[in-house]
């Protein structure tokens, strides 16, 4: 084959690998297009309309997102939502970093590995109604474990004070373990010399972890955290289950709250422009997250 014939036999395979290629990503072209795209898009047309179950949509303006501003309740729902999210977050990444680096160093059992992920197999309302009946304050065993050791009982899904605590420690527990697993993938990318070399220099394990796991670490906390931020944002079936957003407004988080504008108040167009903006805060989140843990590099380049 001359060199001449070269360029013209690659495009032509180019040609010929287009089609097929096309073809596997039409499907899930067509699914992202129905499902996510379009929606969206319309769900951006209707922030700016008073639609409602009552009839046809009216174009507002920005009428929408100045009541949004000025609603006392969304801005409570946004906090409520933001504390939810610190508590799930630093529970859960610092639980399953212990967990994900006590598996490399220790086992690598794919028994143990299949344990951790059974609570992220079962479904969001089974959770939360196993967990809602344990933590009952007359016949939970979780209470009655209490009062066995002088603790009076405690209304946890009852209380303004334990019941966003109580929500996010649940979850934590669900996610926890898939969420060490992902840690653990990252892990094995750290290559072992790394850490011989630093027994060597007479680092113990504390400082190996800190001064080696961690930085090499970066790019997949990044990503964990982007993702389990995002997840937690959207807090709603354990909420939904539970408490109903009470008592009062401590644990009506933000997703809740369009809900009950959209579902239960036919306020579409309020609702529309509440997610819209709660797109915009994330966005906005995992862009300066990304940036800040410098996700796009890595130590080991």
């Amino acid at each position: 084959m001359t060199t001449e014939t070269a360029p013209v036999l690659h495009k032509q395979q180019h040609k010929t690998d287009l089609v097929p290629a096309l073809l596997f990503i039409l499907p899930a072209t067509i699914g992202f297009v129905v499902f996510f795209a379009y929606p969206a898009l319309r769900g951006i047309y209707y922030s700016f309309t008073d639609y409602s179950l009552a009839g046809a949509p009216n174009l507002v303006g920005g009428d929408n997102y100045v009541q949004m501003v000025n609603d006392k309740t969304f801005w409570n729902a946004l906090l409520v939502t933001l504390e939810y999210v610190v508590i799930n977050i630093g529970s859960q990444t610092v639980v399953a970093l212990v967990i994900a680096v006590l598996m490399q160093r220790l086992t690598t059992s794919l028994l143990i590995r299949g344990v951790l992920l059974l609570p992220y197999l079962i479904a969001n309302v089974v959770v939360a109604i196993v967990w809602f009946w344990m933590a009952d304050k007359t016949l939970g065993i979780i209470n009655v474990g209490l009062q066995a050791v002088g603790i009076p009982p405690q209304a946890f899904f009852g209380s303004a004070a334990l019941s966003i605590p109580t929500i996010a420690l649940v979850n934590t527990w669900r996610y926890v373990g898939y969420t060490a697993l992902l840690i653990f993938a990252g892990l094995q990318t750290i290559p072992p010399q790394l850490y011989e070399a630093a027994a060597i220099d007479g680092a113990s394990e504390v400082q190996s972890f800190f001064r080696v796991t961690l930085p090499l670490l970066r790019p997949v906390l990044a990503l964990v955290m982007v993702v389990s931020i995002t997840g937690s944002f959207q807090i709603f079936d354990t909420v939904s289950v539970t408490t109903r957003g009470g008592p009062g407004d401590a644990t009506r988080v933000i997703y809740y709250y369009i809900y009950q504008m959209a579902f239960q108040r036919s306020h579409f167009g309020y609702a529309s422009a509440m997610t819209v903006a709660l797109f915009i805060i994330l966005g906005i989140f995992a862009y300066f997250q990304l940036r800040l843990m410098r996700a796009d590099q890595s130590d080991l380049d």
